[in-house]
């Protein structure tokens, strides 16, 4: 009787505390932001804390200090370089006449739909430009424009609050380094602590290489993608845009760099609107797929390996149908939390299921 009782509340607990978590969704994600950003951090704040200056030595609260805004100066000055491109991009296909972007594609795609033998989309008398805006407009509502300015007003002071809570959190984190491990023990019980402190160790240790790894990935995607733009005749203004867009985008596993390809194409038709389409335009366009597709080739073969594959030690056909099956769930965002999310069940089924078979295929190669 004892026992149900027990299990009752324990389980009671656990409905409540996942409801807790809900609730303050926003809070628990920048309590995580701020943890992902400590792992990356405290490599540095443990360099600083061992360097000593004749008889100084830095403290734990000023190692933390100047982790802090070393990170945030490298986020400002990555923006204040990216944010005058964005705008001088934006200024230039504002200038951009949609209707002649889809004038000039309209043609060779009739050209390429009569050659597959399918002209049922462009037998009618509407232009390419005339389907588009009609669909478009059916599922936009052209009367809520007007509470744009709402919204970014809103958007704004959102973002100041999750700026300066993830900083005030991060510090923390950065100067005491087991402060978040020793917060989530709280809602361990002493029996099983022991445990959930080398599954924790754990989960950190892979975790930080994962998201280490990541960061590094996206900055060699959009170096090579901005090399290869510029050396097949994109302006450098232009290809550096295309390239930061490429490396964000590869984020989205698998889906994502190719959605970074097509934005950067479509950048290539509007910026080259006003040249022949068929002996300027199009050749640029096949260089510039033949770019993505190379640095994809070099992401695929060099990058993913070691990133997927080393950091958080499971095999690429094993990410590949976690990263499947969570896209069919959760969609896109499902498909950037695979691989964190499957880590953190590893080694959590490593630490309590060890006795399964499937459970030791599956971990037998992580640390």
């Amino acid at each position: 009787m004892k026992d149900s009782t027990r299990n009752i509340l324990v389980g009671a607990g656990i409905v409540f505390l996942l409801f807790l978590i809900w609730y303050f969704s926003s809070i628990v994600a920048y309590v995580l932001i701020a943890a992902i950003l400590s792992l990356m951090g405290r490599p540095l704040v443990r360099f600083l804390q061992k360097l000593k200056i004749g008889r100084f030595r830095f403290s734990k609260s000023i190692s933390a200090l100047i982790t802090l805004v070393l990170m945030w100066m490298i986020f400002a000055g990555f923006f204040s370089f990216m944010i005058p491109l964005l705008l001088n991009e934006f200024e230039q296909l504002s200038a951009v006449d949609p209707k002649s972007v889809m004038n000039e594609i309209e043609g060779p795609l009739r050209q390429l739909m009569t050659a597959m033998g399918s002209q049922s989309a462009m037998d009618e008398d509407w232009t390419l430009f005339e389907m588009i805006t009609t669909q478009f407009g059916e599922q936009f509502n052209f009367t809520q424009i007007s509470n744009v300015f709402g919204v970014i007003a809103g958007a704004l002071g959102g973002f100041f609050v999750a700026l300066f809570s993830i900083s005030f959190i991060t510090f923390f984190f950065l100067k005491e380094e087991s402060m978040f491990k020793e917060g989530l023990l709280l809602f361990v019980p002493n029996a099983y602590e022991e445990r959930i402190l080398r599954i924790l160790n754990s989960i950190f240790t892979l975790l930080k290489r994962y998201f280490i790894g990541l960061v590094l990935e996206v900055f060699m995607v959009a170096i090579l993608t901005t090399a290869g733009l510029t050396i097949v005749g994109i302006g450098f203004n232009h290809a550096i845009v295309i390239g930061v867009i490429c490396g964000l985008f590869n984020i989205i596993p698998y889906l994502g760099p190719w959605i970074g390809a097509l934005i950067g194409l479509l950048i290539g038709v509007a910026i080259n609107i006003h040249a022949n389409f068929m002996l300027d335009t199009f050749p640029l366009l096949g260089l510039m797929t033949l770019t993505f597709v190379l640095v994809q080739m070099v992401d695929n073969l060099l990058f993913q390996p070691l990133i997927y594959s080393s950091s958080v030690k499971a095999h690429p056909l094993e990410i590949f149908l976690v990263i499947l099956i969570a896209g069919n769930l959760a969609g896109i965002t499902g498909m950037i939390l695979a691989i964190p999310v499957y880590t953190i069940l590893r080694v959590i089924a490593r630490e309590f299921l060890e006795d399964l078979k499937v459970v030791r295929k599956l971990t037998q190669n992580m640390n």
